[in-house]
């Protein structure tokens, strides 16, 4: 199976899919000539997998699927930590022809049993530290046939599954269109969707985005941040490393500063890829390294628009820019980005190569320059469909153009700047604000880690902003310091009418402040 990418001056890049494709067996053919070289690493045990292993692991663990009788189009959850079982499971399950639902390992027990449910889940590939969050369900959940658990060496344990899988690499006939994997929506606005996707999507990401603009290479020792159970973490450590023969280093913890630098040093990445939240705790840090003892040649950023002062600060303390972009679960990787050598703080960059972008306003009609609208994209690798969702469906993929949620405005040399999500904007005396910009100048203080900014009505029932924010350790401020600070950068009637300081800001688990939840604990003032 060979693929094409096509690119001229005169027309999008392209990547030719041929109609009968599997996206596991293009992975790991792209690599049969590199069978000795570590595909992944467990950055907390240091235990490798070659790419030679992981072809041979990955068609047991197919024939094993096979074996115990499921068949192509079957759903089953993938709840696992990233360990080296996880890239494993995932690419078995397409060779198959199985459909796997990468699920967010940070729920709770009531979020995973919607999800089972809903999925309708065939098999449950779970780590042995997760169990005791699905013991409770697996006997209600009444779809579910096995449960196979990772980081075990029971008889019914991921590894033994393996162990009994045929070797013959035999791959299950299917085509570019078919259904091939699902993620669940983060549910930064309320409850997670069931997001489908096709064959074709992972390497068209890779494609694009992961060599187009990113430059990833097969020297490249890549780390993630973002989990693989996230779109963004799925192209970063497996799809984008896979793609041209590069190794991903996989964390199976939560990434705290202590164990994001200590990877970074003992690792020594290339490819770091974050989210804002935590570029700002790194930065933070104050027992971080020093620029010498790191290896980065480029850096990341999605989930949230990156605070122009984050990424100044990032390239002076390690002298390497962090590409701010943006994509989505419903477009599966970044969409919209920064490029290398074209870096603009405070910009989420300019369209990838191969997506079309428009900006819309409220009464349909296209944005000009400087104009603040819904961003709608275009795109190979928008999903199918929200699973057992129609409305919803039909609101976001609109034909060719999938609608995005964020409020943005463009400038005349194509450089995008983040506005909010459309139902966090505000209008304050009749002129949108965005809670962004806001958030953004008050970060901008040297005592402020984070901060969130949502409407509240006042005693008039207007709605005025009111922000929430984390102060750096050890650090003082008050609310009329970060009043004054956000007057003096921005137009007066922006600054937040009330401060409210909190130990934390409620986000989901890939990072995303989750302003609703702020939103339905606010009291009018």
């Amino acid at each position: 199976m060979h693929l094409s990418r096509a690119d001229h001056s005169s027309s999008p890049p392209r990547v030719d899919i041929p109609s009968d494709y599997n996206a596991a067996h293009d992975l790991l053919a792209r690599n049969a000539a590199r069978s000795e070289k570590v595909a992944f690493v467990d950055a907390a045990t240091g235990a490798q997998i070659t790419y030679g292993e992981l072809t041979d692991q990955a068609h047991r663990f197919a024939n094993a699927l096979r074996a115990h009788g499921y068949a192509p189009e079957s759903r089953v959850m993938v709840a696992m930590h990233d360990t080296l079982e996880w890239p494993v499971v995932f690419l078995g399950c397409i060779l198959a022809g199985v459909v796997p639902i990468a699920a967010n390992t940070l729920l709770t027990a009531k979020d995973f049993e919607f999800m089972l449910r809903d999925s309708r889940a065939q098999a449950l590939f779970v780590s042995k530290a997760l169990l005791p969050v699905f013991e409770p369900l697996i006997a209600a959940i009444h779809t579910l046939k096995n449960v196979f658990v990772a980081g075990d060496g029971g008889s019914e344990s991921v590894a033994a599954l393996i162990k009994s899988g045929a070797t013959a690499l035999h791959v299950t006939d299917t085509r570019a269109d078919d259904a091939c994997f699902w993620l669940y929506s983060s549910g930064s606005t309320g409850t997670p969707k069931g997001t489908v996707h096709l064959h074709s999507h992972l390497v068209q990401t890779a494609e694009l985005y992961g060599r187009g603009v990113l430059g990833i290479r097969e020297n490249d020792i890549v780390f993630s941040a973002a989990k693989l159970f996230f779109a963004y973490g799925l192209g970063n450590s497996l799809t984008f490393p896979m793609s041209v023969g590069a190794t991903s280093v996989l964390l199976p913890s939560r990434p705290t500063p202590a164990d994001v630098f200590g990877t970074l040093k003992r690792f020594k990445p290339t490819i770091f890829y974050g989210v804002p939240t935590l570029y700002a705790a790194l930065l933070a840090d104050p027992v971080r390294p020093q620029r010498a003892e790191l290896a980065l040649r480029v850096c990341t950023s999605a989930g949230e628009a990156l605070p122009a002062e984050i990424g100044k600060r990032w390239t002076e303390a390690y002298g390497c820019e962090i590409l701010d972009g943006i994509g989505s679960t419903e477009m599966l990787h970044i969409f919209l980005s920064n490029r290398p050598g074209e870096v603009r703080y405070g910009t989420t960059g300019k369209a990838v190569p191969g997506y079309e972008l428009k900006i819309v306003a409220d009464d349909g009609h296209e944005c000009g320059v400087g104009e603040i609208g819904e961003l709608q994209i275009s795109g190979p690798s928008a999903a199918l469909m929200y699973w057992n969702n129609r409305a919803k469906t039909k609101a976001t993929f609109a034909g060719e153009w999938t609608r995005s949620g964020d409020k943005y405005t463009v400038d005349a040399d194509g450089y995008y700047t983040y506005g909010g999500r459309s139902d966090d904007m505000l209008k304050v005396g009749g002129i949108y604000v965005s809670p962004f910009e806001v958030e953004a100048c008050l970060m901008s203080h040297a005592s402020v880690l984070e901060a969130a900014v949502i409407g509240v009505a006042d005693t008039d029932e207007l709605v005025k902003p009111k922000a929430y924010v984390v102060l750096k350790q050890g650090q003082a401020v008050t609310a009329e310091e970060l009043q004054a600070h956000v007057k003096g950068l921005l137009a007066p009637y922006k600054y937040p009418r009330w401060v409210q300081f909190v130990p934390e800001l409620p986000k989901t688990a890939t990072g995303k402040i989750q302003r609703f939840k702020l939103r339905s604990a606010a009291p009018a003032a």
